[in-house]
């Protein structure tokens, strides 16, 4: 059974958070919060508290499966672009340069590797 968390309007460029997305995409959920963990990049603390709470909602949605037993993987993570803030910052001769101040939005999906059985009613 997958789980979703998603993070929306993070004031970090799109790109450098790829950089980290890049990372942790297909492992185990421990490793990921390792490497997360002891990254120096300043966004990896954001996209922690993402894994953690996609790991929580994975615990929600599968009562009395054990974690370890389920050995769970970032399956799907990707960010997208978010709002873009446009500022005027002053420039020579009384002209101004246009700041672009980018957000991203981040998805991600965990799942297990063990199948879990799926009881039917009849």
């Amino acid at each position: 059974m997958e789980a979703v968390a998603r993070l929306r309007n993070y004031p970090t460029s799109p790109r450098k958070m790829r950089l980290l997305a890049d990372l942790i995409r297909g492992t185990d959920v421990e490793q990921a919060l390792n490497t997360l963990k002891f990254s120096t990049k300043h966004p990896s603390v954001a996209m922690e508290k993402l894994l953690l709470s996609a790991i929580a909602n994975w615990r929600v949605k599968n009562e009395g499966v054990d974690l370890i037993d389920a050995s769970l993987f970032v399956k799907t993570i990707f960010v997208d672009g978010g709002r873009v803030l446009k500022r005027m910052r002053p420039a020579p001769q009384g002209r101004a340069y246009r700041v672009r101040k980018r957000s991203n939005h981040i998805t991600i999906i965990v799942d297990s590797r063990i199948p879990q059985v799926q009881t039917t009613e009849a």
